[in-house]
């Protein structure tokens, strides 16, 4: 899915917009696995719920 908005953000705007989106992605799991880290999550569950959280959160709207 987002692989397909990226590509057609690349081919309507021009390659900075899919930067800016894989960019913000990257960040908003690196916030969630910090987060979980503090409240002294494992490792390997941090990133998994990261990462989970924030494309379960980023499917809402579909």
């Amino acid at each position: 899915m987002w692989t397909g908005i990226a590509g057609f953000l690349h081919h309507v705007f021009n390659p900075v917009a899919p930067m800016v989106l894989c960019g913000l992605l990257v960040t908003l799991i690196a916030l969630g696995f910090a987060l979980r880290r503090r409240r002294k999550h494992s490792v390997r569950c941090s990133f998994y719920g990261a990462l989970g959280a924030v494309l379960a959160g980023s499917m809402d709207g579909f």
